[in-house]
């Protein structure tokens, strides 16, 4: 049996990731993590969120840790995690699919202001606003171009929104303008209408939005952020709402998760909040996935969306 333990959804998700998992291979034997009745020897690979610190480090035979969402950042930070281990990222279509689905559901509610009928909803108040722009008249900026981006270019493209792009390094994608590196950032941003940020968790990228950066965006613009909370200064986006120079935002991630109650954002008039569920895929997909790797693997193929040490994502 190939022993797999699992810290994600909670105990009570284990039952949907063995019956997934022993589906596609008998083989899988998946338990939670904690289960005592797993040696620590005999564990083969982990589907972890958030894993308690030292953990992994206990797991003398593992041989590939899996994120169970595109981030790593929840691992990496366990200053003993197993770097000489491969560190996979949840990917795959789904994921691809769920997110361009999410940054074009971001964007059409930014433009129609959605925020605002939800708040006419819950009042009762029956209340019409025009629309200043259609999607042909609005240019969508995003920020990351890996696999999540380039599908949601994609998806707003079909949607009739300009859309551009920014990453480190330049990117070629069909009927998408690029820009590239600290230099370009000026420009892509000032010409920016609806900015989404899609980018890893690095020390260059934690804190980027902030005061300085929103306030390179033209009058008007919006933000959409589905890459990591700790991009995002909170209190500048604040300001820049509550001064007019944005005129609205979606979140998706944030410093602290879940947001406290007593977090200002939930309230915001011009602030749409979701929990952390732009890009997550059913456990299914997500267990197919990990089987498919898991094969990978073992048959010595490569393996998807490797945690790169020296980019650190």
């Amino acid at each position: 049996m190939v022993k797999i333990l699992v810290k994600s959804g909670g105990l009570a998700a284990v039952p949907e990731w063995r019956a997934a998992l022993s589906a596609i291979d008998p083989r899988f034997s998946a338990h939670w993590w904690q289960d005592e009745s797993v040696r620590p020897e005999e564990v083969d690979y982990v589907v972890v969120w958030e894993p308690e610190p030292g953990w992994l480090a206990t797991l003398p035979n593992l041989r590939v840790v899996f994120s169970s969402a595109a981030g790593v950042d929840h691992i990496t930070r366990d200053p003993s995690w197993p770097r000489h281990l491969p560190l996979v990222r949840m990917g795959g279509d789904a994921v691809s699919q769920r997110m361009g689905e999410f940054i074009s559901w971001s964007c059409l509610s930014l433009l129609r202001d959605a925020r605002h009928y939800a708040l006419s909803q819950a009042q009762r108040v029956w209340a019409p606003k025009e629309v200043p722009f259609t999607a042909r008249e609005r240019r969508v900026g995003i920020m990351g171009l890996g696999n999540l981006g380039s599908q949601a270019a994609k998806m707003l493209q079909g949607l009739g929104f300009q859309v551009q792009g920014w990453a480190r390094s330049r990117k070629e994608l069909p009927g998408v303008v690029s820009f590239a590196g600290a230099a370009e950032l000026p420009a892509f941003l000032a010409s920016t209408d609806i900015l989404v940020c899609l980018l890893p968790s690095t020390p260059e990228t934690n804190g980027l939005i902030n005061a300085a950066l929103l306030a390179q965006l033209p009058a008007g613009a919006a933000l959409v952020n589905a890459g990591r909370g700790a991009h995002l200064v909170i209190p500048d986006l604040l300001a820049a709402l509550d001064s007019g120079h944005l005129a609205s935002a979606v979140l998706d991630v944030f410093p602290e998760e879940p947001l406290a109650a007593e977090s200002p954002l939930w309230a915001h008039p011009k602030i749409i909040v979701t929990p952390h569920a732009a890009s997550l895929p059913s456990r299914a997909e997500r267990a197919r996935y990990v089987a498919a790797a898991i094969a990978d693997f073992e048959a010595g193929r490569p393996l998807p969306n490797l945690y790169d040490h020296a980019r650190g994502y």
